[in-house]
């Protein structure tokens, strides 16, 4: 099968590698039929994250169907089109019966800290992910779901992360009605964490980015008020100003290791790694906030330790939420927005790339080039299906002429 190669950082490309196979009774094989490149993606090709192996294949945000089942699964069958939440569990152990899917007990064997997580180094297990033709699903009749025919799959696709992970930042902001909410990061996740905020009842919604493209694109999608972090000379003192000296209610942290805006924190935390990311952002929530005030933080840091004011938290009375997204305890909840016109999640994709362009796919992302929101991948057997019942049916046609 095609499948995305991990080279080393900055280097990736399209290598054919073997079909996966049935590993276990619970598994599944699905053809892939579209794959994003998410931001987090790009913490792995700058080669941020630990352990991330050569000849590992990213992609954790994906959608196909199902071509295999084993001999244990019950809930799914040969031709169902499923989405596949983002992080693996067993949906049996203390963290799953507590809906904490992105923390399962029994799905990473490298790390105690991290869950298991498609195609995001052996840091998250080491399973392969979904840049590719074909994936094995462990666990196949827990974290899947079948797709309903009313939604279109650019949706589905942007439902296994990106879409969820914006839901829970604002959920965990525990936004109340009339509440100012900042978005620090304008990329897809904090796109959708801006209008998710507004869902909850935000009354003012500021986000706060310094790619001009991407602060006027979530301007239109989600209606809310823009800052580009590079015309402020006091991030905290801005937000205070803009909010009669209180702060903010509650800040998003969207953006995670790799943040600009603080020399110093990206000295040590990028270039030289001596923290865990830059943690910039993590600095800007906590001192922008007000007192009492939420922070929620989604943006991915590495499993180290990183340098935050954590005294300001405490003296402020602080609230600090964070985790990786449940995914399928989102998911009806989303649906039913989707449904109902309240948020259109395939409204962000501006870019779609054969597989076998992989290479150019993650520059042109991680380079911020051609106004570039959200890629997704199609691999080269994703309409193969489709083709195979157009032909059967011309045949079909053909006979009957005859």
């Amino acid at each position: 099968m095609l499948a995305m190669n991990y080279r080393g950082p900055y280097r990736v490309r399209a290598d054919h590698k073997p079909d996966p196979v049935i590993e276990h009774p619970g598994d599944a094989i699905v053809r892939v039929t579209r794959a994003c490149i998410c931001g987090s993606d790009l913490h792995l090709y700058h080669g941020l994250v630990p352990d991330t192996r050569v000849g590992h294949t990213f992609g954790h945000e994906f959608i196909g169907v199902v071509e295999e089942v084993g001999s244990g699964v019950q809930k799914l069958k040969v031709g169902d089109k499923v989405l596949v939440p983002f992080n693996l569990f067993c949906g049996s152990c203390f963290f799953c019966q507590h809906e904490l899917f992105g923390n399962c007990h029994n799905t990473n064997a490298q790390a105690t800290a991290v869950g298991g997580i498609y195609g995001y180094s052996h840091t998250a297990g080491g399973y392969d992910g979904g840049q590719a033709e074909y994936v094995r699903v462990p666990m196949a009749d827990v974290g899947p779901m079948v797709i309903p025919d009313d939604i279109h799959d650019d949706d589905a696709v942007l439902m296994t992360d990106a879409l969820p992970t914006g839901y829970q930042a604002a959920e965990m902001g525990d936004i109340k009605e009339g509440d100012t909410v900042v978005v620090f990061g304008a990329g897809p996740v904090g796109i959708f964490a801006a209008k998710s905020a507004w869902l909850m009842g935000a009354g003012r919604v500021i986000v706060v980015d310094h790619v001009e493209y991407r602060l006027e694109f979530v301007k239109r999608y989600a209606q809310c008020e823009v800052i580009n972090f590079k015309e402020v000379k006091d991030m905290a003192l801005h937000i205070k100003k803009m909010t009669d000296w209180m702060g903010a209610d509650v800040c998003i942290d969207a953006v995670g290791c790799e943040a600009a805006g603080n020399t110093m924190q990206t000295i040590t935390g990028v270039y030289t790694m001596m923290q865990a990311g830059a943690a910039t952002v993590l600095h800007w929530c906590i001192n922008s906030v007000r007192k009492g005030g939420n922070v929620s933080i989604v943006g991915v840091y590495g499993p180290t330790f990183n340098a935050v004011p954590i005294g300001n938290a405490l003296n402020k009375g602080l609230t600090l939420r964070m985790n990786q997204a449940s995914v399928r305890r989102h998911l009806p909840r989303l649906i039913e927005h989707i449904r109902a016109g309240r948020i259109d999640p395939k409204a962000i994709i501006t870019h779609r790339v054969p597989l076998e362009e992989v290479s150019d796919a993650y520059h042109i992302f991680s380079s911020k080039l051609d106004n570039c929101i959200k890629t997704v991948l199609i691999p080269p057997r994703a309409n193969e299906v489709r083709a195979v019942k157009a032909s059967t049916q011309a045949s079909i046609g053909n006979g009957a002429a005859h």
